[in-house]
């Protein structure tokens, strides 16, 4: 089953996952950044840069052509108005479907979309709300991510297709996809100036996740 919607949501704070830290796989000769999501229950890539909006937004819909031909689901996060964008393929409706996934989290029934997978979580009943903990969420989230070897899989399609569609003009690939880590994670200033002024319900944890009633 493949449908589409847009979502926009406001909050005085970033997203958890905005805060993950991420490695570098490779620069575009266009200039368009490509990463990886690092010490976040959800595998995923990050796109930022390039020359023009225009070069950002043929790499990330160049991917996301491929993932729908390829009948894989993902969820989009767009960010910081368009500079930067979130990748997230994922797999839980499939499990459900094979019925993989727990009870507990079936009754939940929160259906993983790109806020909770972002990291704020929007709970259906109240026991869930009263027992929320960090690590209920990153179960939950768990459930969501790609295994390490599909997402290399999934990853080594989008970037076929980058480069199949860039034709040597758009999307040539400038460094190694096996280039050693550049991790570059937000500094705490950083965080705590996004942060200033807003208060939150936040469960502890190195990659907090709001909690939504």
């Amino acid at each position: 089953m493949q449908f589409a919607w847009q979502q926009a949501y406001y909050l005085a704070v970033p997203f958890p996952i905005e805060k993950a830290p991420t490695k570098k796989i490779t620069t575009m000769t266009d200039g368009v950044k490509i990463s990886e999501l690092l010490n976040y229950p959800v595998r995923g890539l990050v796109f930022e840069g390039g020359n023009t909006l225009q070069d950002l937004a043929n790499a990330v819909s160049d991917s996301c052509i491929c993932l729908q031909d390829n009948n894989i689901p993902y969820n989009v996060l767009i960010s910081d108005s368009g500079k930067r964008i979130f990748l997230l393929p994922q797999c839980y409706a499939e499990k459900q479907a094979l019925g993989e996934v727990s009870p507990e989290i079936l009754d939940t029934q929160v259906n993983p979309a790109v806020w909770e997978i972002s990291g704020h979580m929007v709970l259906k009943r109240k026991k869930d709300y009263e027992e929320a903990s960090d690590e209920n969420a990153w179960r939950l989230l768990a459930e969501v991510s790609l295994s390490e070897e599909r997402f290399e899989e999934v990853k080594a399609l989008v970037f076929e297709a980058i480069m199949a569609c860039g034709n040597g003009e758009n999307g040539g690939v400038t460094q190694s996809l096996l280039e050693k880590p550049n991790v570059s994670p937000q500094s705490l200033e950083e965080v705590e100036a996004l942060n200033k002024g807003s208060n939150p319900s936040m469960v502890p944890g190195k990659q907090e996740c709001a909690v939504l009633l």
